[in-house]
């Protein structure tokens, strides 16, 4: 399948099993795995195998799975190479104001490493809470930086969050539950004292 594709990308087809950046993104998707039920959104699901793989550990917990990227090619190559009789991928916009509306409402929603992408954080945070069912659980990565509205060295990053301004972020929605995880390696842990962290984690229930 030619691909062209745009933006940051993993491709696990296309990587060594011990690439480290691979080894990151599945473990953020492994470690959502216990809070995944019902109705499962992935924004942001590039190829698909994250999304694929939630399907094939939480086939019991999960209903409906549907990932959602911008770029039409992501789709294209999820549909081939990802495909899951309990997933359905579509072409979407994170910001779209109409997405609530056109989506749904959800159980579990999980975004990783995506809202560094997107130039209005706040907008793509209020179409997640919106699309969050009662009592329903948000599973959300970021890389940290140094800070929203400044430059990176990313070329695809809009900005980075910095680890205050990644908390805050939950704060501007009444989740009923927060918890701050942070990723070093494959390893998503509470902070721990001394250690330096490059990606939090969020785990919140609405």
């Amino acid at each position: 399948m030619d691909l062209e594709l745009t933006g940051e990308r993993i491709i696990p087809n296309l990587m060594k099993p011990s690439n480290g950046m691979l080894l990151e993104h599945l473990a953020r998707y492994y470690f959502s795995t216990p809070y995944v039920y019902g109705r499962v959104l992935d924004i942001a699901c590039g190829v698909g195998y994250g999304t694929q793989m939630i399907a094939k550990n939480c086939r019991l917990e999960a209903t409906e799975i549907i990932g959602v990227d911008l770029d039409p090619a992501s789709i294209r190559y999820a549909q081939s190479y990802y495909y899951h009789p309990m997933v359905t991928y579509q072409v979407e916009d994170a910001l779209d104001p109409l997405l609530p509306e056109k989506l749904g409402q959800f159980d579990t929603i999980v975004s990783f490493e995506t809202i560094e992408h997107v130039p209005d954080d706040r907008l793509f945070m209020k179409n997640i809470y919106d699309m969050l069912k009662p009592g329903g659980m948000l599973v959300l990565s970021s890389p940290f930086g140094r800070g929203r509205g400044m430059q990176t060295s990313e070329k695809f990053h809009v900005h980075q969050l910095t680890p205050e301004e990644f908390a805050e972020l939950f704060v501007e929605f009444p989740f009923s539950e927060v918890e701050i995880y942070y990723q070093r390696g494959v390893t998503i842990e509470p902070p721990r004292k001394d250690v330096r962290y490059f990606i939090g984690v969020a785990v919140c229930k609405k």
